[in-house]
């Protein structure tokens, strides 16, 4: 589909430009710069530019010079037109430069929004507009106005900023890093991340992945898209906007609605997607992948010259989730046997700070051939006798031939610039810090697991598909957005087990209730106005008889006129007491970008206290339902500490489903939220006590 996107015989420059300092300047120099292609500047102001004919317009190209590619770079009022012609001439691949669209404002948005009409229209590919342009190192493809040719290479980059673009191509021309495809997104307006992830997918020159974007434009595809290429190659991507601050400049820079962060990192790591915390961590990750092999495990040897050093990155190690290997006898014999006695034989060893590059050698060699090592972490601090060039040189030699990885820590300035000069020329990454290279190691070791996931499909449970309809239907009719207590009947439907409970508009009707359902009881506000019953007096708990529901009753509206004097109050819900389980929290709110976004924690009153929750993007199989649950921190508490007994686990597994379910059945449910879920011993099932929900009426 986008092969003569990358890959054109004929370009046109839309808005070419005489004049230095001109972007359509710099863009056709950098495509002249290619012999082999034909490039066709379009200005209707002047007949040659650069001894290259000039047209009018595109339709003025003789067809016999059908243009693959026509690149953009005019003021944004005329940008249309230009599409438009290029649609009427046969073109199918543009590149749309020029800046002034929605990140600019509502008149910009307009235009943007002709130029997506008109691709629709034409059947065109667009990328951009707002952007740096594209480059294909592969036939040797400079169709951008960057200031530098990128080195040919395995990775592919896209980004949404064209800023960054420049600053990564300037970043790997100083150190030789080598890319197959270079993207400036620009603002999506037609192909966006998807589009490049399946391209890429089937790219036979690009090994790894790499992207900076802001937001994207269909989550729950990106999903889809992404769990099938990471199987094949790695996906690294530098999300910004995570922070309330991040997200307004997004919304300023590119129009691009940001997402929150919490559903940006479950979708990325349900699709196999690692994310990089910064440009630099992004850009170390693909040279590791563009390099190494990938560990088999997460047991990790440290050779060095320095303890320091060892010690720093046992720690990083660990913080990480890497395994300080042990080591088998035989390697602890040839270490024994090949280093100085006052050397350390066991992990990490250090071969002490006056070794050469025959002892670091010795040490290599020996940790290699241990089947308990996956990966080796090789450490160098710059002695007055260390000979760091040799050390770089033999290091050079076994990273190409090992089938495991060696990463390296080169430590220090000066004295080991030459090494990283010597590293670079074989296009080897020095890590400059111990947690730099235990970061790149375990994004190997991350991806490994990555590469050989197998991803379950969402359990179908029978529901009450009627009932649930019909409460839905009641509520958009009655303009109610909150739903009261038939949220209860919803889950229900679902298959959810819920607290009996009901309904009293008077005291004497609490009372009434409460004997029939027996005692003890609970005791809750209701009001559409209040959604923190706890914060202003609105439960009672463990009423065990008819004077504890009447001086309950009193009590608490006498607390909640106190404290939300304006609220309207239709009664209370009586609800029959249960013990003995523990609280556990079930959400959803739904995310502009991917949807449907599960929440699980403990429940309760602290909930937005103590955060410890987990996120996942519905809808999810049971595999992930579990890993929602196991991966908060007090999931001990659930589990069974100190002699308690286990949590019935399965049945929140169970009910997260089961919410996951109706949350994808149902997208006019903005959000709800179960809490608390009671949760009781193992093999004794679970119970909703109490559910807000509400849902888009429209």
């Amino acid at each position: 589909m986008l092969e003569k996107m990358f890959d054109p015989n004929s370009i046109a420059v839309i808005g070419a430009s005489r004049k230095e300092g001109k972007v359509g300047r710099a863009v056709l120099e950098n495509l002249m710069a290619n012999k082999d292609k034909t490039i066709i500047p379009i200005n209707p102001q002047v007949d040659e530019i650069l001894g290259l004919t000039c047209y009018p317009t595109i339709l003025d190209v003789p067809e016999d010079m059908m243009v693959d590619l026509a690149l953009i770079v005019i003021p944004a009022k005329m940008v249309p037109d230009a599409v438009e012609k290029c649609g009427q001439a046969g073109v199918k691949n543009i590149v749309v430069i020029s800046a002034g669209f929605k990140e600019a404002g509502v008149e910009g948005a307009r235009l943007e929004r002709e130029c997506i009409a008109l691709c629709e229209k034409y059947d065109l590919n667009m990328i951009g507009p707002n952007c740096l342009g594209i480059i294909n190192t592969g036939c040797n493809l400079n169709a951008s106005f960057a200031a530098s040719m990128a080195y040919p290479g395995n990775i592919a980059m896209m980004s949404q900023s064209g800023a960054i673009c420049s600053v990564t191509l300037d970043w790997a021309d100083r150190i030789g890093v080598g890319f197959s495809k270079f993207i400036s997104l620009g603002n999506k307006a037609n192909l966006a991340e998807n589009d490049f992830l399946k391209f890429f997918e089937n790219d036979d020159s690009t090994a790894v992945i790499a992207a900076y974007l802001e937001g994207v434009k269909d989550g729950p595809e990106f999903i889809k898209i992404a769990q099938r290429v990471t199987h094949s190659k790695p996906v690294i991507i530098v999300k910004s906007g995570r922070t309330s601050v991040g997200s307004r400049a997004v919304s300023s820079h590119t129009g691009t609605l940001a997402g929150s962060d919490a559903a940006y990192n479950a979708g990325f790591r349900q699709s196999g997607v690692l994310r990089a915390d910064s440009l630099e961590e992004m850009l170390d990750y693909c040279r590791a992948f563009s390099v190494y092999p990938l560990p088999a495990g997460r047991n990790i040897a440290i050779v060095t010259n320095a303890g320091g050093l060892g010690i720093l990155t046992a720690d990083a190690c660990y913080n990480a989730g890497l395994s300080i290997a042990s080591f088998e006898e035989t390697t602890i014999e040839k270490l024994r046997s090949a280093l100085p006695p006052a050397a350390n034989f066991y992990n990490p060893v250090d071969v002490l700070g006056d070794a050469s590059a025959q002892i670091y050698e010795a040490a290599l060699d020996s940790v290699l051939t241990d089947s308990n090592v996956n990966g080796i972490l090789l450490l160098l601090s710059p002695q007055a006798m260390t000979d760091v060039a040799a050390i770089a040189e033999m290091v050079a030699k076994k990273i190409k031939s090992s089938e495991k990885p060696i990463i390296c820590n080169f430590a220090g300035g000066t004295r080991v610039s030459i090494a990283e000069d010597i590293l670079n020329d074989n296009n080897i990454p020095n890590y400059s810090s111990a947690e730099r290279a235990v970061a790149s190691m375990n994004a190997l070791c991350n991806y490994y697991t990555i590469k050989n996931r197998k991803y379950g499909l969402p359990e179908v449970f029978e529901a009450d598909g009627k009932l649930a309809d019909s409460i839905m239907q009641d509520a958009k009719i009655d303009g109610r957005r909150t739903l009261g207590l038939e949220s209860l009947d919803l889950l229900a439907s679902y298959g959810i087990p819920v607290v009996k409970s009901g309904i009293a508009k008077t005291l004497s009707e609490a009372i009434e209730l409460s004997e029939d359902m027996g005692y003890p009881v609970v005791m809750k506000i209701l009001s559409p106005d209040i959604s923190h019953k706890t914060d202003v007096g609105g439960i009672r708990l463990n009423l065990e008889h008819a004077d504890d529901v009447e001086r309950a009753y009193n009590t608490m509206m006498s607390d909640v006129r106190h404290y939300m004097p304006d609220a309207r109050i239709t009664g209370v819900q009586i609800q029959k007491m249960l013990g003995g389980g523990k609280e556990v929290i079930v959400g959803m709110d739904r995310d502009p970008q991917f949807g449907p976004l599960l929440m699980f924690g403990l429940g309760g009153t602290y909930v937005e206290f103590l955060k410890d929750v987990s996120f996942a993007v519905a809808p999810i199989s049971a595999a992930e339902a579990k890993h929602m649950v196991s991966s908060i921190k007090t999931y001990p508490l659930i589990a069974g500490v100190r002699g308690e007994s286990p949590s019935d686990i399965n049945s929140i597994i169970d009910t997260l489903m089961k919410a996951s379910q109706l949350v994808t059945d149902h997208p006019e449910i903005l959000e709800f939220e179960i809490n608390p879920l009671m949760v009781m011993p193992d093999g004794e099932g679970c119970v909703a006590m109490d559910v807000r929900l509400t849902i888009d009426i429209k």
